[in-house]
């Protein structure tokens, strides 16, 4: 589509984007940037996992019985045992050698 200008003798071609097309575009970053957030939701799921409430568990167990916990788990292809000491530390193959705090793997 063709449009006289303002000046005699020059043409032009309109050119930009429709409501339409500004919708549409907009629609499909909107599906794109929600389907991201409910990726990066589920993420977070993999801490709230059974072994890692078990652990849990049996520190906050050692630390109000005041007696040491030990916590075997038989899942593995070689049994990880670990042990809560009272104060909250814990040793065994699946701590942090420096605190004692469980590590979740």
């Amino acid at each position: 589509m063709r449009t006289d200008c303002v000046v005699p003798g020059v043409w032009f071609t309109p050119s930009g984007f429709t409501l339409l097309e500004v919708i549409i575009v907009l629609a499909i970053l909107g599906l794109i940037v929600g389907l991201s957030v409910a990726a990066f939701v589920t993420l977070g799921a993999s801490r709230d996992s059974e072994s890692v409430r078990e652990l849990s568990r049996a520190r906050i167990e050692a630390i109000r019985t005041g007696r040491p916990v030990l916590i075997g788990s038989n899942r593995a292809p070689r049994t990880a045992h670990i042990l809560f000491l009272p104060d909250g530390r814990a040793i065994g193959a699946d701590t942090d050698p420096l605190t004692g705090a469980p590590s979740a793997r």
